[in-house]
């Protein structure tokens, strides 16, 4: 698509992008706006109770005939939002072109108070495989324009798919650069595998804004939080050129949360982290542009979905913290005992892990995609050769639950398993083994994980495990420690995944670099490096 600015000779606001809080408004299609010099204050006081786009626009969950058109009328975003406790009518609007001279559907919902205002609008009757325009108006107040994507038609011949996947943007960490490049990338969609937020006490000393905040509890804590993230008009801007697809970790609730129980009980009781739970699940959707089907039920959301993209990809995304039994011997990196190896232990609980396994049978496209939270393949982290140390809070904690998948696969002859990962903060390309311990053994898929935005700061090119993990583990062949995202490229014959870092997180301003690229051929479960870069 050519560049196209966005829909700004209606109203100029000053905003500071990743710099500081921000409030991309004026931005170009594919890119943020200058720097403003505003401080977050003056930016409140002349937006309070005016203008309501402070939050952006966004779209998501693509079906052939519709997409999600998302936003929160927020005039006051850190302060509960500065809303007048009744409805509003939002009007939308759908369009081919951007200045809205084909505009193909319209209409009016109302954002409600008792979700925070936001606004979820299911569009219809669209044509597949087609780009389109959207935006929303109150009173006089137009919002951004935004760009999105229907899929192509069910099983049609799809040749190729572009599309992003990210995670872990910790905002006093450091600043969204990768958005910043990735909105300017050439992408049909975005993937986002958790952590959107962080639920933790809020005091950077890299963000040129005195913003603290303690820990979040409460539904107007998480709608702060979330207000606070999506102020940022890099993260703004990815959102308003792409649908995404999103997925929770765990910090969208409480670090390394499993099912029903907090991480720490003796902080906060069952009943209370429940009601906590509810919280966050409520202000998620209220922020993301997912469908009616996955709006909460008190402490529970319906989040693993299917969507498919014609013949070739079809992603399953996953959840893998809401039916999870808890993480065994106290969580952390510990030496595998009959706990951890409990053939019973699960991670996506019984029903999810027979709907993904009967999808994965029947499944007709080309590449199969399990859109998911946390490392899959093993990983010992104890470099010495007759000991083993993993990580409890992955797969490596749920062995035989990883195992049923892995030989579900082997057994049954499923083609093209591709395994997208978040979580870690770093980047990883993996082989996926019918048995991990034995570097002979069959390969039956393959495993990307992708970095943090900014989440663990400034990284490095390797640090000084790399060598021992890489030793000990042959089926890993890849390791990076920038921040950054990953772009996958994929046609019927080729998957090719580019792993896009920036150096440098903790000031604005890093270029993107391409570190390194893997190819996956059809029918192939293995990895091929293309490029290898060294920043």
């Amino acid at each position: 698509m050519n560049m196209r600015e966005f829909d700004n000779n209606r109203r100029t606001f000053l905003k500071s992008t990743g710099k500081g809080i921000g409030i991309a408004l004026g931005a170009t299609i594919v890119s943020s706006l200058p720097i403003g010099t505003a401080s977050a204050e003056e930016n409140n006081k002349s937006n309070k109770l005016q203008y309501p786009f402070t939050l952006g626009i966004a779209s998501g969950d693509p079906l052939p005939d519709g997409v999600v058109l998302w936003t929160r009328l927020a005039p006051d975003p850190l302060n509960g939002g500065g809303m007048d406790n009744h409805p509003y009518p939002v009007h939308w609007e759908v369009s081919l072109d951007p200045d809205f001279e084909k505009v193909v559907k319209r209409g009016t919902e109302l954002s409600k108070p008792q979700l925070g205002h936001s606004v979820h609008v299911e569009v219809e009757g669209l044509k597949p495989s087609t780009w389109y325009y959207y935006r929303f108006t109150v009173r006089a107040e137009v919002s951004p324009t935004g760009r999105t994507k229907t899929a192509p038609a069910n099983n049609s011949e799809v040749d190729q798919l572009n599309f992003a996947f990210v995670s872990c943007q910790n905002w006093p960490t450091g600043f969204f650069t990768a958005y910043q490049h990735l909105a300017q990338d050439d992408l049909d969609l975005v993937v986002h595998l958790g952590d959107y937020i962080y639920e933790g006490s809020v005091n950077s000393k890299v963000r040129p804004l005195n913003y603290t905040a303690p820990e979040i509890y409460t539904i107007d804590d998480y709608r702060n939080r979330y207000a606070l993230y999506k102020m940022d008009s890099d993260l703004q801007a990815a959102h308003a050129n792409f649908p995404w697809i999103v997925t929770f970790d765990d910090h969208e609730v409480d670090n390394n949360f499993a099912g029903d129980i907090p991480q720490d009980p003796d902080k906060q009781p069952t009943e209370e982290f429940l009601k906590r739970r509810a919280a966050a699940f409520q202000a998620y959707y209220e922020h993301m542009p997912l469908r009616r089907t996955s709006f909460p039920q008190g402490s529970d959301i319906q989040m693993y979905r299917r969507l498919s993209f014609g013949n070739l990809v079809e992603f399953n995304v996953l959840d893998t913290r809401q039916y999870r039994d808890d993480q065994a011997n106290g969580d952390g990196w510990k030496p595998p005992t009959s706990e951890s190896e409990d053939p019973s232990r699960t991670l996506l609980g019984e029903e999810q892990e027979q709907w993904l396994l009967n999808g994965l049978a029947v499944s007709q496209a080309k590449w199969k995609v399990l859109a998911q939270q946390v490392f899959f393949a093993h990983r010992d982290g104890d470099f010495d050769p007759d000991e083993e140390s993993v990580s409890m809070d992955a797969w490596d904690g749920y062995p035989a639950a990883r195992q049923r998948i892995v030989d579900f696969i082997a057994e049954n002859d499923i083609k093209n398993a591709v395994v997208l990962t978040g979580d870690v903060h770093t980047s990883w390309a993996n082989e996926i083994k019918v048995d991990f311990h034995d570097p002979d053994s069959k390969n039956v898929g393959v495993e990307f994980v992708g970095t943090s935005i900014t989440s663990n700061g400034d990284g490095s090119d390797v640090n000084s495990n790399t060598p021992q993990y890489l030793k000990e583990n042959p089926h890993i062949k890849f390791f990076n420690n920038y921040r950054g995202y990953v772009r996958c490229k994929v046609t019927q014959d080729i998957w090719q995944t580019d792993y896009q870092v920036v150096k440098y997180v903790t000031r604005p301003g890093a270029s993107i670099n391409t570190r390194a690229s893997f190819v996956v051929e059809d029918g192939v479960p293995s990895l091929k490096q293309l490029v290898s870069n060294p920043v």
